[in-house]
């Protein structure tokens, strides 16, 4: 029994080498052909707008507390009616993992990954992609979600007068 084993063993990854060598070899013609990527490909990041066409980063640097190697750094702003926004935003691409971390801290879905692949230099100065680099049109995969219009924060509409909430409660009703 032991044996058949110990045959099996030797013989089987042999066996896959011989296999695998007599196959046509599959080959892409890379600056020709491109790779299609899955709709989940994790490759450069990317900062979308909102249905207004408003940048949707509200600088509230979960993001870079999510990044594991530190990449990214902003400045918060703040314009005259209230609302917060990212003065300057940049991502140190020759730093960056390109594991999605901050994308999922996002609260306002402002940064996604897109399947853009081809982001290779030689020159490291080139990988340093300020705000006006990484910006693009549209809401990325989600077009529609307003982050104003959702959170019931008073500066696209009145306080309360959200999708999904109540009216501000009155603090004096608790009072005895």
């Amino acid at each position: 029994m032991n044996l058949w084993r110990d045959i099996k063993g030797t013989v089987q990854p042999f066996w896959v080498t011989l296999r695998n060598m007599l196959r046509a070899p599959v080959t892409i013609e890379y600056p020709e052909e491109r790779r299609t990527v899955s709709p989940r490909c994790r490759a450069r990041i990317v900062l979308t707008r909102d249905p207004q066409g408003e940048e949707r980063c509200v600088a509230c640097y979960l993001c870079s507390a999510a990044c594991p190697v530190d990449c990214i750094s902003m400045q918060a702003a703040e314009r005259a009616d209230g609302r917060r926004y990212a003065a300057w935003f940049r991502i140190n691409f020759s730093r960056c993992i390109f594991c999605g971390l901050c994308a999922e801290a996002c609260p306002t879905l402002a940064i996604q990954m897109s399947g853009d692949y081809e982001m290779g230099s030689r020159d490291l100065l080139k990988l340093v992609a300020e705000k006006e680099d990484l910006l693009i049109d549209g809401g990325g995969r989600d077009e529609s979600y307003d982050f104003y219009r959702h959170a019931g924060i008073g500066v696209g509409q009145v306080r309360g007068a959200g999708d999904e909430e109540s009216p501000p409660a009155d603090f004096r009703s608790n009072l005895p």
